[in-house]
């Protein structure tokens, strides 16, 4: 088994983290989506990062907010999502590009989700239901087909995209004065963004999270034993022991207070 300071030297390898395994295209991006199953955009936690992993400089130094994006690579994110890659907000609120294998393993936690949210909140429900009817829809026709308000959408839809039960992605509409154009969203579903597993049989959410967490700290290689329960939105989901559950199943293991799968090293 490798040793702490082992592990931390496959997690720059792996992760990226030094600049010379930078990003040098976005060829190279989508290969270290599907290597890694899941990115951040920015670096926020032991979850690798793509902006991270360009090691590029930023776009306004100093400044703060979308300045600190890289230069020249920023687009990437999106781009990567335009290629077909799942873009969710379960990461506490923040995007999390995922591999097909790790949207896999969302859908279960998502599509109960969707039930639960739906049961539990008349505007959720309704939101839900007429995209059930009406398809994948613009946040334009939505504010005018539910008389809603711009502001009252935005309450309704942040919750149910934090839960997994909606997927936003970017759209790029003309302006309305016919010169240049604008940037919005198209909301679906989960079960609209992703149909991957419609026939498998679902796992229960508490399972789906604990294969979740092993993905997504094999992702990083070791991270702190604490960190891992900030990572995804469902708290309701996460039992004191998940964690040694899994160390019990073989599925992880402890490394002084860190915690790494059992698979072995790759890539190094």
């Amino acid at each position: 088994m490798e040793s702490l300071a082992e592990l931390r030297a496959r997690r720059d390898y792996e992760c990226r983290l030094t600049p010379d395994r930078a990003l040098g295209s976005l060829r190279e991006a989508g290969e270290f989506l599907r290597d890694r199953g899941m990115l951040t955009r920015t670096t926020d936690s032991a979850l690798p990062s793509l902006y991270g992993a360009c090691h590029e400089e930023p776009y306004k130094p100093g400044s703060p907010g979308f300045a600190t994006w890289p230069a020249t690579k920023w687009p990437w994110f999106g781009q990567l999502a335009q290629r077909g890659y799942l873009c969710v907000s379960v990461h506490r609120g923040k995007n999390l590009l995922v591999s097909e294998q790790v949207a896999a393993l969302l859908d279960p936690i998502c599509r109960a989700e969707t039930d639960r949210m739906r049961a539990e909140d008349a505007g959720w429900r309704r939101l839900l239901d007429h995209l059930a009817r009406a398809g994948p829809s613009s946040l334009e026709d939505l504010r005018l087909e539910l008389g809603l308000k711009r502001q009252e959408l935005r309450v309704l839809r942040a919750p149910l995209e934090r839960c997994g039960a909606l997927v936003a992605r970017s759209v790029v509409m003309p302006a309305t004065d016919g010169h240049g154009h604008t940037h919005s969203s198209e909301l679906f579903r989960w079960d609209q963004a992703y149909q991957g597993a419609n026939d498998a049989p679902r796992a229960d959410p508490g399972t789906a999270l604990a294969s979740l967490v092993v993905a997504a700290v094999r992702a990083a290689v070791v991270v702190d034993e604490a960190e891992p329960r900030r990572w995804f939105t469902w708290q309701w989901h996460w039992t004191g022991s998940l964690v040694p559950d899994l160390i019990r199943a073989g599925r992880l293991r402890r490394v002084g207070a860190h915690l790494a799968t059992t698979e072995p090293a790759t890539g190094v």
